[in-house]
């Protein structure tokens, strides 16, 4: 099966948009145009919600549980026969490595597999109540939800978020980022192949600032699950309060590498440089914070940054590549910026931060010593190839400084004392951390952040609790 499409998948149909515009999409690798997807406009965004609204009441709602995981299952399996053509897509949308984005899909068909497993196991509650009689609960989908994607990992995120609604029995509409579209138009085209019902995900690929809003604040839309930008997120939770919408929230970060002197400094030296330039840094978990001890900064710095120049920079489709262009110019030139305002100031560039080629919107991984933590770089979100490494001496004083920030999605914390692991893991303000490792997801554990990165939490069986109302029934006894 072909999986490419350019139409709005409205209702079981890929169509045109009502107003015949384009969305033209650039291969960031090479600057040039490769293919136009038709661009959603609020009525289209209006006739798929009333659409999905029809589909979740007119059958998907109430289809047996053991139905909805058959078709889960099948989505999976369809995702999984298509993996090749599916992270070539990636890899041409926004420059992803051709290996990472095969090991993203793989991971989107593990997502559904976890959801459709775990149909069969969310239970309610039989309680014991004051008046005697029988109390139970139950989980109830919402009816339709609203998910709106990011641009740099489009195709897994737009799985966590749809595998869990639908599980639940919700409909969804799928809005992906204007950069990234073409995977989502696959998955639902993969979905209706498995035997998804007509209507019961919709992907309307636009620009937010038209459709969002109507997503947002549709009457018909119960749910928001928005992963994006934290400015965006805080307009989004302003325009759902009116309608008392559920929302979910994952949003920016500034993520912190914490590297004590007792720790395997090695390691992590080797493995902290992916942990900030994978996806080109484009990440909001990215570990672009990284606080040294000072008895071993001089020896972590110089085993970074020789692991940092040793990444292969160039073209994402060849296997070999691990840091590939950043998604446009524009994310490219914001990168620039940092680094050009950290120079005025007399900042430190040890490595990185030109252009290694002269198409494309590549920049290599930068490293920079001797900010302070008033700097902005030290304290906004890049999302580009720049980290900052930073000495520390106390514990206390540096967790003051880890917790200034006003984010807390991720983090790392590198130490061989299982003592400091456990009270450090508890004073750092941060929803995901990871001791002497950088992985932030897994499939099986909730993913969300503290503070201003965000709302509730995805993957897990949290994310499931997150798509369903929670309805207590009482029958008394005579």
């Amino acid at each position: 099966m072909n999986v490419n499409q350019s139409g709005l998948c409205i209702n079981g149909v890929f169509r045109p948009g009502a107003a015949g515009r384009k969305i033209v999409q650039i291969n960031p690798a090479t600057e040039a145009a490769f293919a136009e997807v038709e661009c959603a406009e609020v009525g289209d965004a209006a006739e798929a919600i009333e659409g999905a609204s029809k589909a979740f009441e007119g059958g998907w709602r109430d289809l047996a549980p053991g139905r909805r995981a058959e078709v889960l299952f099948q989505i999976a399996r369809l995702i999984r026969e298509h993996v090749n053509p599916l992270a070539e897509m990636e890899c041409r949308n926004i420059g992803k490595p051709i290996g990472d984005a095969r090991d993203e899909v793989l991971l989107g068909a593990r997502v559904f597999e976890y959801y459709a497993g775990g149909i069969g196991r969310f239970y309610g509650q039989t309680i014991p109540v004051a008046k005697g009689g029988f109390d139970f609960t139950w989980h109830q989908p919402m009816g339709v939800v609203a998910a709106i994607v990011p641009w740099n990992f489009p195709f897994p995120i737009a799985c966590w978020k749809a595998a869990p609604a639908l599980a639940a029995g919700n409909a969804v509409v799928l809005k992906p980022a204007s950069q990234s579209p073409l995977t989502a138009l696959a998955l639902g085209k993969l979905a209706l192949e498995a035997g998804l019902p007509s209507g019961v995900l919709q992907v309307l690929p636009g620009a937010g600032r038209e459709i969002g809003e109507v997503l947002v604040t549709h009457p018909l839309v119960r749910k928001v699950s928005f992963t994006g930008s934290t400015e965006v997120g805080v307009r989004i939770m302003g325009l759902a309060s009116s309608g008392l919408k559920r929302v979910s929230l994952e949003l920016g970060g500034k993520s912190p590498n914490i590297i004590f002197g007792d720790s395997d400094v090695d390691k992590a030296a080797a493995g902290s440089p992916m942990s900030v330039f994978a996806n080109t840094g484009q990440d909001c978990c990215a570990r672009s914070r990284i606080y040294v001890e000072r008895s071993v900064f001089d020896r972590f710095v110089e085993q970074f940054v020789a692991a940092s120049r040793a990444l292969v920079v160039g073209d994402p489709s060849e296997e070999k590549t691990q840091v590939g262009p950043l998604v446009s110019a524009g994310q490219r030139t914001i990168s620039e910026t940092f680094l050009e305002e950290s120079s005025r100031m007399g900042r430190k560039l040890v490595c990185g931060g030109d252009r290694p080629f002269s198409k494309g919107f590549y920049l290599r991984p930068a490293v920079l010593v001797g900010v302070e933590p008033e700097d902005r770089v030290w304290r906004e979100e890049v999302f580009g190839p720049v980290v900052c490494i930073r000495p520390f001496d106390d514990e206390a004083e540096m967790l003051r400084e880890v917790n200034a920030s006003p984010y807390g999605l991720s983090g790392s914390i590198w130490t061989r004392d299982l003592d400091r692991a456990l009270r450090v893991s508890r004073l750092v303000e941060s929803g995901v951390l990871s001791v002497n490792s950088h992985s932030s997801v897994h499939v099986e554990a909730p993913f969300g952040g503290f503070k201003m990165s965000g709302i509730g939490r995805d993957l897990g069986m949290h994310a499931l609790e997150g798509y369903t109302e929670l309805k207590n029934v009482f029958i008394a006894q005579n």
